[in-house]
C-alpha cells in the first residue's frame, strides 16, 4: 500500500541523515512523519466517503447505532488572554486603597506613602478624634479613599467593633465614633474530664481562655494540680458576645458547676448596686478566699508534705515540710494571699526564695526559684495572684519543680489540706436579690446535670 511505502521512505530518510539514533536535523524526521500522517489521512477520509456514500440514509437508523463522543476540551493556559468576560459580568475596581500597620509605622509615614500627606495636619486636628489616630499600633486595619490624588475618605477600625470614619466636605474634613451594637447570647457547655481539664474544655468547644477563667473560679477550693479525677463534670453557662453577626469572644461566666470526686462546688457571677462583681457559692458566700490553694498553673506535685520522708540528695530522714510542684523552668510563680514579703535572696538548701507574711499569723515560703519578678524584694507587698518569681531549679533541687510552705503562727501546715480562712458572705440586705437572680442559672445547671445522669 501507498502508505506503507512511505513510512519505508521516511525512515530510510531518518537513518541516512541522523543516524539510527537520531540526530540534530530533527526537521527532517518531522517532514518525513507529516508525509506519512498526510497519506494516512488520505487513505482514511476514501475509505469513510466510500462507507457513507453506501450507507443508508441517517434517519433510517436505529437509535441504537448512534454514538455521540465528548472529546476533553484543551485547557488554556493560566496567562493565555481567552477574551473578554461576557457583558456586565466583569467584577468592579475597588476604589480604597488598605493598608495593615506595621511595626514603627505612624500615621506621618503611611500618608506619605499613600502620597496624601499635605492632609495629614487637617485630618490629626480634629479634635473628636486627634488623640486616637495618634495611637495607632501594628496590627491595626486603615482605609484610605483617594479622589484627584487627595483624601476623601478614612477609615480607621480602632478594634473589631468601633471603627473612625473622616470624610471630606467641600474645604473641610470632618470626623464620626462608629461603635457597633455588641449581642450577647447565652451558651451552655458541659463535659467529663478523661485526661485533663483543658482536654474535655476543648471538646465542649470553649476556648482557651473560657477554661482559665473556669479554673480561676474555683481555684480556692479545687487544687488543679492534684484533685482533679478521671470521671468530674463541669457544666458552664456563659456568654457569647457578637457584633454584625460575626462571633467575637466568650465570657463571661454567668454560673458553673464542677463535681469534684463526687462533691459539687457551684459558682454564680454577681454584681453588688455598688458595682463590684464577684463569684459566690449557692448560698452566697464569696469563692475568693484569703489564700489560694495552688501558686503554679496546672502542674503535678512531685513530692508531697511528709515529715518522715528521705532526702532525695543526702539520703538521709530529714521532714519535707512543704509541696514540691514539678513545672517547667521559668514557669510564673504567684503569690497565694495578700502580704508582704519579709525575705527574697539566698537561703542555704532552698537556694533562691521569697518568704511572704500575710498579716499575724499567716506566712508562705517559694524555693528553688529561677530568679524573681522585677521590683519584687524585701519590704515589698503583693497582692493574691501576682507573680513574684519563676520555677528554677536552684540549691539542693534535682529537677524543676517549685519548693512551696505554708506556716500558721509559724507551724508548718499541709498546703493541700491545710483549712484556709473562710470568705465572708454577702450581707444579709444583699441575699435575697442573690438568690433570685442566681435561681434561674442553678435550676439550668441542675436540669443539665440531671440529663447527664439519665444517660
Amino acid at each position: 500500500m501507498t502508505w506503507q511505502k512511505n513510512l519505508k521512505r521516511s525512515r530510510a530518510m531518518a537513518t541516512r541523515y541522523h543516524g539510527p539514533h537520531g540526530g540534530h536535523h530533527r526537521w527532517l524526521i518531522r517532514a518525513a512523519l507529516f508525509i506519512v500522517t498526510v497519506s494516512v489521512l488520505g487513505v482514511v477520509l476514501a475509505k469513510t466517503q466510500r462507507s457513507l456514500s453506501d450507507a443508508p440514509p441517517t434517519n433510517t437508523l436505529p437509535p441504537s447505532d448512534i454514538v455521540t463522543i465528548t472529546l476533553p476540551v484543551p485547557q488554556a493556559d493560566q496567562d493565555e488572554f481567552i477574551g473578554p468576560p461576557p457583558l456586565g459580568s466583569a467584577p468592579e475596581i475597588d476604589p480604597w486603597e488598605y493598608v495593615i500597620v506595621k511595626k514603627g509605622d505612624t500615621l506621618s509615614t503611611i500618608f506619605s506613602r499613600l502620597e496624601i500627606h499635605s492632609q495629614l495636619h487637617r485630618i490629626i486636628s480634629l479634635p473628636e478624634i486627634k488623640a486616637q489616630l495618634k495611637s495607632i499600633k501594628p496590627g491595626d486595619r486603615i482605609q484610605i479613599l483617594k479622589d484627584n490624588g487627595k483624601l476623601a475618605e478614612l477609615i480607621y477600625h480602632k478594634s473589631q467593633t468601633e471603627r473612625i470614619h473622616v470624610k471630606r466636605d467641600g474645604d473641610r474634613y470632618v470626623a464620626k465614633l462608629i461603635s457597633d451594637p455588641i449581642e450577647s447570647r447565652q451558651a451552655v457547655a458541659e463535659a467529663t474530664i478523661s485526661d485533663s481539664l483543658f482536654m474535655a474544655g476543648k471538646k465542649a468547644g470553649i476556648s482557651d481562655n473560657l477554661i482559665m477563667e473556669l479554673a480561676e473560679i474555683f481555684e480556692y477550693d479545687i487544687d488543679f494540680a492534684l484533685d482533679i479525677r478521671s470521671g468530674d463534670q463541669f457544666r458552664v453557662i456563659y456568654l457569647e458576645q457578637f457584633a454584625n453577626g460575626k462571633k467575637l469572644k466568650d465570657g463571661p461566666i454567668l454560673g458553673a458547676q464542677f463535681i469534684n470526686q463526687g462533691k459539687t462546688y457551684y459558682a454564680f457571677r454577681y454584681t453588688t448596686p455598688k458595682g463590684e462583681t464577684g463569684y459566690y457559692s449557692a448560698d452566697g458566700r464569696s469563692l475568693k478566699k484569703a489564700f489560694i490553694r495552688t501558686p503554679v498553673k496546672f502542674s503535678r506535685i512531685s513530692s508531697h508534705f511528709n515529715p518522715k520522708r528521705k532526702h532525695p540528695i543526702l539520703h538521709t530522714v530529714r521532714a519535707h515540710r512543704g509541696v514540691d510542684y514539678a513545672a517547667p523552668k521559668g514557669t510564673p510563680v504567684k503569690a497565694t494571699g495578700n502580704g508582704k514579703v519579709i525575705f527574697a535572696g539566698w537561703k542555704k538548701g532552698y537556694g533562691k526564695t521569697i518568704i511572704i507574711k500575710h498579716g499575724s499569723r499567716y506566712s508562705t515560703l517559694y524555693a528553688h526559684l529561677n530568679g524573681f519578678r522585677k521590683g519584687i524584694k524585701r519590704g515589698r507587698r503583693v497582692k493574691q495572684g501576682q507573680v513574684i518569681a519563676y520555677v528554677g531549679m536552684t540549691g539542693s533541687a534535682t529537677g524543676y519543680h517549685l519548693h512551696y510552705e505554708f506556716r500558721v503562727n509559724g507551724v508548718h501546715k499541709n498546703p493541700v489540706t491545710v483549712k484556709l480562712p473562710k470568705a465572708p458572705p454577702l450581707p444579709k440586705s444583699l441575699k435575697s436579690d442573690f438568690l433570685n437572680k442566681t435561681a434561674s442559672l442553678k435550676s439550668q445547671l441542675e436540669h443539665y446535670a440531671n440529663l447527664a445522669s439519665a444517660h
